[in-house]
């Protein structure tokens, strides 16, 4: 394959992770290891290059301008990263640049006005002065950017967040292209330390970096400069395509929620374009509270009717086991209209109990009854793997209310993780801690109706508008217990339920294709870029197993290493 082919076909592997950022990367890679542009016999070889570049340095050294004093380290093959053609030379970076520390400069100096002042990855603020009238290669010294490289602004104070890299002569080395080189270096070859990651100019300077010819440079940084204009126009592209589909399918779920009929749901399910799972399961939990997801049936219980039957049974359970039962304040301010025979309440007044787990440490334990924090419910399912332990006494002496059962609905309260309820559907007894809200509906309820609206926007958005703290958001249990919620008839209830199971196994359907959309264009892009960053080292290998001299060896001769690769061949053989 071919690097424009790969452009050209680039929608293929768009739906990729990071398919953008792989390919810029491999656009530099294959600039360093020198696939990028055909290589020229005529080129001044990157050996008499170095020979001038030496003498340069030998020039500054007998002049007394070295700023670092330091041995030139050497290469062995094993050191060097990957191939490079002929006429190329592996060098220790500091054999064609000094490397030195910029200047400190607290930021309490910096001014309003003046000249650039370049921190650790870009422009930090302005100085009355500067020190370097070019623009200068660094590499990011200190913190998260360590390792990288940067081309500075001319006229320019660069600090000591960065090292400075002196060309010994700038003629004969284009900054762009060890720009290149630097980028898709190993960070792990120079940086140290992961913490407070650092380069010091004793590693960096042991850095082996190809030199090409000269004329060889500048047509690789003209390519790169080519291809990555061209990766801007696409990465634009698809940030538009993106931006107009995100559009299109807001305005698909708003249409569908007016008129939640089958006859629209091609305004969710359209060729043109895909709306996130996430979003559809909102829309499908926001008509569910809504009472716009089935017809309702003049025929049920009112809800009024339901409310009075489940008060009663929140008032027996209280005085069987001892539980204060709270009494709710009317609503008064509804967040929409809802159909007749429907009612608002606060979510206290449709569940036995809303309480949590116990508020002191608990007791430790190698076995027992095991014990769940947030981490264990998350994901919405309960998950006692590397769960903790409680005695089954401590267990046992709980208030019943705090003891979570079949049936029961957990939430979590704090964290970032805050307001994600999960059902209890297992029998196995287990404790929870404080930070875990129970919930115990009543028998008069629907369990999966009360699942969907803890799991609405609705609910959620009442959830973060009631937090308090900010390292620790907390939802208080009195804020939980007064989220109004809205009360259907049972047999509606039912049918909800019935319908949302439905609507989100089509769902969870769609989401399985977009995944595996996703891993096809993943793959479709390794197996693309494997071809075009192999293909020559497949070939070598190839070239090493047939007989020297024959002509399958001179065809992949040429192939490989073009015309001067053929000739030389030929006169070695006479």
């Amino acid at each position: 394959m071919k690097l424009e082919t790969f452009f050209a076909k680039f929608d293929l592997f768009a739906d990729a992770p990071d398919a953008g950022a792989k390919m810029r990367e491999l656009v530099l890679q294959l600039a360093v290891q020198g696939k990028l542009v055909d290589q020229n016999k005529d080129d001044e070889p990157a050996e008499a290059l170095l020979k001038r570049i030496r003498s340069s340095r030998a020039k500054r050294a007998e002049e007394g301008q070295l700023k670092t004093k330091v041995e030139i380290p050497s290469i062995e093959p094993a050191d060097e990263p990957y191939s490079i053609p002929e006429g190329w030379v592996w060098v220790p970076l500091n054999e064609v640049t000094e490397l030195v520390y910029g200047k400190l400069l607290p930021t309490s100096e910096l001014l309003p006005e003046g000249f650039d002042v370049f921190g650790a990855n870009g422009v930090i603020g302005k100085y009355s002065k500067y020190h370097y009238e070019d623009e200068m290669l660094l590499i990011s010294c200190r913190g998260a950017y360590s390792g990288t490289p940067n081309i500075s602004p001319p006229n320019c104070y660069v600090t000591n967040n960065s090292i400075v890299c002196e060309f010994f002569d700038p003629t004969a080395c284009d900054m762009r292209f060890f720009n290149a080189v630097i980028s898709v270096s190993p960070r792990g070859k120079i940086v140290t330390g992961s913490a407070q990651p650092q380069v010091t100019v004793a590693n960096a300077i042991k850095l082996p970096v190809p030199l090409p010819p000269l004329a060889e440079q500048k047509r690789i940084v003209a390519k790169v400069d080519e291809l990555m204009a061209l990766c801007d126009q696409l990465a634009q592209q698809q940030e538009e395509r993106e931006t107009r589909h995100a559009a299109l399918a807001r305005a698909s779920l708003a249409r569908f929620a007016d008129a939640p009929t089958p006859a629209n749901l091609d305004f969710l399910f359209h060729k043109s374009y895909a709306i996130p799972p996430a979003a559809l399961r909102k829309s499908i939990l926001t008509l569910a509270v809504q009472g716009k997801l089935v017809p309702q049936d003049p025929n049920d219980e009112p809800a009024d009717k339901l409310w009075k039957k489940i008060e009663k049974e929140r008032r027996i359970y209280a005085e069987e086991n001892r539980f204060r039962m709270h009494v709710e304040s009317e609503v008064e301010a509804e967040p929409f209209e809802l159909p007749a025979n429907w009612k608002w309440v606060r979510l206290a007044s449709l569940f036995n109990a809303v309480t949590d787990g116990d508020h002191l440490p608990p007791p430790k334990s190698e076995s027992g009854v095991a014990f769940l924090t947030i981490g264990n419910v998350t994901t919405g399912k309960l998950d006692f793997e590397g769960c903790r332990f409680v005695p089954s006494s401590y267990f046992d002496a709980l208030a019943s209310f705090r003891q979570p059962s079949r049936g029961d609905i957990l939430y979590t309260i704090v964290g970032a993780t805050y307001g994600r309820p999960a059902l209890i559907e297992g029998d196995r007894p287990f404790c929870v801690q404080r930070h875990i809200a129970i919930l115990k509906p009543p028998a008069s309820m629907d369990v999966g109706f009360l699942l969907s609206v803890l799991k609405s926007p609705l609910s959620y958005d009442q959830a973060s508008a009631s937090t308090t703290g900010t390292a620790q958001p907390t939802i208080p249990l009195g804020a939980l217990r007064n989220f109004v919620v809205p009360l259907p008839p049972l047999a509606e209830q039912r049918r909800i339920v019935a319908k949302v199971d439905e609507l989100m196994a089509l769902v969870d359907a769609l989401e399985t294709q977009l995944a595996t959309a996703r891993a096809t264009a993943t793959a479709l892009l390794a197996a693309a870029l494997a071809e075009l960053t192999a293909q020559k080292e497949i070939l070598r290998s190839r070239c090493a197993t047939v007989r020297p001299g024959s002509r399958e060896q001179e065809t992949l001769l040429h192939v490989i290493d073009g015309e001067r690769a053929l000739r030389k061949l030929r006169e070695a053989c006479g």
